[in-house]
C-alpha cells in the first residue's frame, strides 16, 4: 500500500512554490523531507493535510484518487498531521486537549476518572508516560506539550503520520521516546513522513531521505549511503565548508555575573559568569530550568534570592525594559509567540524594541535601520521589509528576531534556543553573526537543546539538572557525552 504524489503543483499569486512534485512511499517506512527554509516543506504538508488545496496534479492513497477539500477529509483517510507551530487549548487540561470532542460520559456528565484514565494509557502506550494528565497545557514545559500534540493525532491510530520538526524541542530521553514511537509505528505498518532539520536524527531513523530545494524534490537517497555534508549541499546548492567558527582563547573582563540566583520550583543557587568577547552555552534536558534562568536575568521573572551583576554593577531588574536599559537583549525560545507579532510587517517587528527610544520615529533612520538588519542578516526575500512577518520562512523569521534585538546595540546577549527550527543553512548564517558578535566584544549566553551545538559554539560549557548548575566544562576539551552525562545524572 501507498501514497502517491504526481507532479501537485501549488502558487500563491504569481509565485509557485510547488513546482510538479512527485513521490512514491510505501506504508510501514519513515520517508524523511529535509530542505532549506522556503523550499516548500511546509505548503507540501498543507496539502497532504487537506488544509491547502493543489492546483494541479494528483494524490493517491492506496491506488485511490485522493480529493481532499480540508482537514476533515485528510483524517477521514487516516492522514493525521502535527505540525510544528502547537495547537492545543492551554487553559484545558492534557485529558481535555487529547480527548477533545470524545471525552467518556456517566449518566449525562463527564466522566473524569475515565477521562483521566484514557489520557493516561494513550500516554503510556506511545512512551509518553511523564506528562501529568490534569495539568493545564498552558503550564507544561514546552517538550511535554510537543508531547501532547504528537499523542492527539494517535488517539486514533493513522495511516500515515506527518511529523513537522517534531525534535525542535526535545533532548535526552524525551528524544529517546519520541524515536521509539516512530520505530514502533512503522513497525505497525504506518507510514511516517518526518521533516527535521536534524540531519543526525535523519539518517538514523529514515528509510528514505527526499531532499528539496526551490519547491522541488532533488534529490532521494538512502540513509547508509549518503552523510550530513552531502545532504546540506543538495539543500543549500553550495557545499558549506565549515558549520562552526573557530573559538577563540582570550577574553575581557567579566560582563555578566550572576550569584545564588533563585526562582523556587525551577532553579537554585545558579552561579555563573559571562566575559566580553565569550559565548557561554546553558545545556539542560526540559525540566532543568535553562529557559526560566534565561527569562529571570533579563526581568522577565523575579527572583527569590541571589544577585545579578552587569559589568560589575549590581543589578535586579523589575521588568525587561530596565534590563534593556542596561545592555541586555533575549532572544526567546518561540518566535512566533514571543518573538514576533505575526500580523506586523517585517520593519515593524525590526523596529519594535527600539521605537520607545523616541517618541518622534525618524522614518529614514527606521528605513536604513531595517535596510541593514535585512542585507546583515541576509533575510530572504530582499524585498520582505513590506511583508507581514508571517508571510516569511521559519528561517528568516529568526533572522528577523535576531535583528530586532541587534538593533538595540546589547552589550550581552541571550540567545534562547537561537536556531530552533531552522535548516543548516541558515544556522551556519546566524552561527557566523554570533562569532561576528563575540569577536567584537559582544558578551553571549546561550542557551540550547542541541547538544553538538551547545559544545560547538561555545567557549564554556554550563550543564544544568533539576534546577542546579552541576558543571561549568570547556567546550574545547570536552565531548557531548560528558555533556549529556552530566545533564542526566551519569556523572556522580
Amino acid at each position: 500500500m501507498t501514497l502517491t504524489l504526481r507532479d501537485v503543483r501549488k502558487s500563491y499569486g504569481s509565485a509557485e512554490v510547488l513546482h510538479g512534485v512527485s513521490l512514491e512511499a510505501e506504508y510501514g517506512r519513515v520517508v524523511a523531507i529535509v530542505g532549506a527554509n522556503g523550499a516548500g516543506k511546509s505548503t507540501l504538508i498543507k496539502v497532504l493535510a487537506g488544509a491547502e488545496p493543489k492546483d494541479s496534479g494528483t494524490l493517491e492513497l492506496e491506488a485511490f484518487p485522493l480529493d481532499l477539500k480540508g482537514p476533515s477529509d485528510a483524517i477521514k483517510q487516516g492522514i493525521h498531521t502535527v505540525y510544528q507551530e502547537l495547537s492545543l487549548v492551554g487553559e484545558l487540561s492534557v485529558a481535555e486537549n487529547l480527548l477533545m470532542g470524545q471525552l467518556p460520559k456517566r449518566y449525562g456528565f463527564v466522566d473524569w476518572q475515565a477521562a483521566y484514565r484514557r489520557a493516561g494509557e494513550i500516554l503510556e502506550q506511545i512512551g509518553f508516560a511523564g506528562v501529568n494528565v490534569r495539568a493545564k497545557t498552558k503550564d507544561l514545559p514546552v517538550a511535554k506539550q510537543q508531547m501532547v500534540e504528537i499523542a492527539k493525532a494517535l488517539v486514533t491510530p493513522p495511516k500515515i503520520l506527518v511529523l513537522d520538526e517534531p525534535s525542535a524541542v526535545l533532548a535526552g530521553s524525551d528524544l529517546d521516546s519520541l524515536f521509539a514511537l516512530v520505530r514502533q509505528l512503522r513497525q505497525a505498518g504506518t507510514l511516517v513522513i518526518y521533516i527535521s532539520h536534524r540531519l543526525q536524527e535523519v539518517l538514523d531513523i529514515a528509510d528514505t531521505i527526499v531532499v528539496m530545494k526551490d519547491g522541488m524534490f532533488v534529490a532521494e537517497l538512502a540513509p547508509h549511503a549518503t552523510n550530513e555534508d552531502d545532504i546540506i549541499a543538495l539543500m543549500a546548492g553550495r557545499q558549506i565548508d565549515q558549520i562552526y567558527p573557530d573559538r577563540r582563547t582570550s577574553f575581557g573582563e567579566a560582563a555578566l555575573t550572576i550569584n545564588s540566583l533563585s526562582r523556587p520550583g525551577e532553579f537554585e543557587d545558579v552561579n555563573l559568569q559571562v566575559c566580553r568577547g565569550e559565548v557561554v552555552s546553558v545545556f539542560g534536558l526540559v525540566g532543568s530550568g535553562r529557559s526560566e534562568l534565561a527569562e529571570t536575568i533579563f526581568g522577565a521573572r523575579r527572583p527569590a534570592a541571589g544577585t545579578i551583576e552587569v559589568n560589575g554593577q549590581p543589578s535586579r531588574f523589575k521588568n525587561p525594559a530596565q534590563a534593556m536599559k542596561a545592555g541586555l537583549a533575549l532572544m526567546t525560545e518561540d518566535r512566533k509567540r514571543t518573538g514576533l507579532v505575526l500580523g506586523m510587517k517585517v520593519a515593524e517587528n525590526i523596529t519594535l524594541a527600539t521605537m520607545a527610544r523616541s517618541f518622534f520615529l525618524n522614518l529614514t533612520k527606521r528605513r536604513n535601520d531595517v535596510t541593514q538588519m535585512v542585507s546583515g542578516l541576509s533575510i530572504r526575500p530582499d524585498n520582505c521589509a513590506s511583508m507581514e512577518a508571517w508571510q516569511l520562512s521559519g528561517g528568516n523569521q529568526q533572522k528577523a528576531v535576531l535583528g530586532k534585538w541587534l538593533l538595540v546595540d546589547p552589550s550581552i546577549l541571550i540567545l534562547d534556543e537561537p536556531t530552533r527550527g531552522v535548516d543548516m543553512a541558515t544556522r551556519v548564517d546566524i552561527y557566523r553573526k554570533i562569532d561576528e558578535l563575540a569577536a567584537a566584544g559582544l558578551s553571549v549566553l546561550m542557551v540550547s537543546s542541541d547538544l553538538t551545538e551547545a559544545v560547538s559554539m561555545a567557549d564554556r560549557v554550563v550543564v544544568m539538572r533539576e534546577g542546579c548548575v552541576v558543571c561549568e566544562l570547556d567546550a574545547a576539551t570536552t565531548t557531548e557525552d560528558e555533556v549529556l552525562a552530566h545533564a542526566i545524572g551519569g556523572n556522580q
